[in-house]
């Protein structure tokens, strides 16, 4: 099995003008993707990190990456290949909110699969 980071893209606006219904089966979703082991959760305000030639660690509050969604959310989630992966997260709420969710499969340190 492989391993995939998945970054749900979406606002508050989109949410809202989901039916209830579906965004209750889209969180109903995602409590069913852990307890298949995946790792979800919503994302809180990020910050950056350097430490450029290991010369003195700083931070920056605020994303490194623009979007015209917010980040709303992630997962860790393993699957077969993309096309399961891809399966696996149609159904979360940024998925069927009007949002996106991004899948990166998860390489080796040394870029291997």
């Amino acid at each position: 099995m492989a391993m995939f980071l998945t970054i749900g893209h979406g606002d508050a606006a989109g949410y809202q003008r989901t039916r209830p219904e579906l965004r209750d089966l889209a969180h109903g979703h995602d409590r069913w993707l852990v307890a298949r082991g995946a790792v979800v959760g919503a994302a809180g305000a990020p910050f950056q990190v350097r430490n450029h030639q290991d010369a003195g660690l700083t931070t920056e509050e605020g994303p490194y990456l623009a979007s015209d969604l917010p980040v709303a959310g992630f997962a860790l989630i393993e699957a077969s290949d993309a096309e399961e992966a891809a399966q696996l997260v149609a159904r979360t709420p940024c998925a069927v909110a009007y949002g996106v969710v991004e899948v990166w499969p998860l390489l080796a340190p040394d870029g291997g699969g």
